[in-house]
C-alpha cells in the first residue's frame, strides 16, 4: 500500500531541504561539478548526434572533449585578456567621457555653467564615482574569478567531471528512472520531459544565440573601429537571454561611445545602430524561432528573480543553476496550476465532475 500523501511530501520536502542546505554549506567547492554537469548536458545532444552516425560514445565524447578543450584554451588565451583589458580601460576612461558630457551641455546650455548648479556638481562626480564602482566591481569579478575558477578547476576538474559525465549520461538518466516511485513514475517522466524541453530551449538554445549575437556584435563593432568594440559586444551578448535587455543595454553603450568617438561624423554613429538593429531582426526572425522556439515559458521577470535570488543565496554557483532551477519551479507551478483546476477545491460545488 502506497505511503499517505502527507508522508510523502513530509519526505520528499526533508529531501529537498538536506538538498538545498547541502549546496548552500559546499558552495564554492561544488562549482566545477555544477559546470561540469552543464557542460555534459549541452553537448549531450552531439553525443547522440555521433552516436547515430555510427561512433561509439567514448568515442564520440572524446571528440567532443578534445575540441572543447581547444576552444576553451582558445578563449583563455587570446578573448579573456583582451576583454579585461578593455574593460579596466574603461573604468579608467570613465572620468574623461564625464567631464567631456559637461563640456558638451555647458556649451550648449551656459546656464549649467553655474558652479552651484546641481547637474553640473552630479556632473564632475560622475566620472570619479563610475571609475571608483567600477574599479570595485572589476576587482571583485577577477578576485571572484581567481578565486573560484583557478587553474586546476579549469584545467583538470571540470574536463574530467564533464568528460565522465558525458560518457555514463544515458546509463545515470536509466539508473534515476529505475529509482522513481514506481507509482508516481510516469507523472514524473512527463514532468521531467517538459523541464527537459525547457531547460533544452533556453539553455541550449538561447546559449547558443548568446554565443551568435556576443560574437557578430563585439566582431562588427571592433571591424568599424568602436573602442571597447569587444567588451560592448560580450555585455550585449551575455545579456541576451533577457529579452531586449541585451541589445538595449549594448546598444545605448555602444552609441554613447561612438557619440563621443565619431561626434560630428554621423555616418558612423549610424552603422553602429545598425548593427544593433541588425542584430535584434535577426534574433527575433532567425536565430530565437529556429534554436529556443516558443514553448520555453520563462518570462523574463521571473529569470531576473531568479538569478537575483540564488546569487544572493549561493553566490556564483547559485548564479549557474539559477536559470535551470527557474525553469524547473516554472514546469512544476505550471503542472500544480492544471492539477489545481480540476480539483474540486477550484470547481467547487457548482460544476460536477464528468461521470
Amino acid at each position: 500500500m502506497a505511503l499517505p500523501v502527507e508522508t510523502q511530501v513530509k519526505y520528499w520536502g526533508v529531501a529537498t531541504a538536506v538538498f538545498l542546505l547541502i549546496m548552500w554549506a559546499l558552495g564554492d567547492v561544488i562549482l566545477p561539478f555544477v559546470l561540469g554537469a552543464a557542460l555534459a548536458y549541452c553537448l549531450d545532444p552531439v553525443a547522440d548526434w555521433l552516436e547515430n552516425h555510427g561512433f561509439s560514445r567514448a568515442i564520440a565524447t572524446g571528440l567532443i572533449t578534445f575540441f572543447a578543450i581547444l576552444v576553451f584554451i582558445f578563449a583563455a588565451l587570446l578573448i579573456v585578456p583582451m576583454l579585461i583589458r578593455q574593460a579596466t580601460e574603461l573604468v579608467a576612461t570613465a572620468p574623461e567621457m564625464a567631464a567631456n558630457l559637461q563640456t558638451f551641455l555647458t556649451e550648449r546650455f551656459p546656464q549649467l555653467g553655474d558652479a552651484d548648479s546641481v547637474l553640473r556638481r552630479s556632473l564632475s562626480n560622475l566620472g570619479q564615482n563610475l571609475q571608483s564602482r567600477g574599479d570595485e566591481l572589476l576587482n571583485a569579478v577577477l578576485a571572484s574569478v581567481s578565486g573560484l575558477v583557478n587553474a586546476i578547476v579549469l584545467f583538470v576538474i571540470v574536463p574530467v567531471v564533464a568528460f565522465y559525465l558525458l560518457y555514463d549520461w544515458d546509463n545515470m538518466v536509466e539508473r534515476v528512472d529505475a529509482l522513481l516511485p514506481r507509482d508516481h513514475a510516469p507523472v514524473i517522466r512527463n514532468l521531467a520531459h517538459q523541464i527537459d524541453r525547457t531547460m533544452a530551449g533556453f539553455v541550449r538554445g538561447q546559449g547558443t544565440v548568446c554565443l551568435v549575437l556576443g560574437i557578430y556584435y563585439a566582431v562588427a563593432l571592433m571591424a568599424v573601429g568602436l573602442n571597447f568594440g569587444l567588451i560592448v559586444g560580450f555585455i550585449a551578448g551575455a545579456l541576451t537571454f533577457i529579452p531586449y535587455v541585451g541589445a538595449l543595454v549594448g546598444g545605448l553603450l555602444a552609441i554613447g561611445l561612438a557619440l563621443f568617438q565619431f561626434w560630428g561624423d554621423w555616418l558612423w554613429i549610424a552603422l553602429i545602430w545598425a548593427i544593433f538593429q541588425s542584430g535584434q531582426f535577426v534574433e527575433g526572425n532567425i536565430l530565437t524561432p529556429r534554436l529556443v522556439g516558443s514553448s520555453v515559458g520563462l518570462h523574463p521577470v521571473w529569470l531576473i528573480f531568479a538569478l537575483s535570488a540564488f546569487g544572493a543565496l549561493f553566490g556564483f554557483v547559485g548564479l549557474l543553476v539559477a536559470v535551470p532551477v527557474a525553469a524547473m519551479i516554472g514546469v512544476l507551478v505550471r503542472f500544480g496550476i492544471e492539477q489545481y483546476k480540476s480539483s474540486r477545491l477550484y470547481k467547487g460545488l457548482a460544476e460536477k465532475d464528468p461521470d
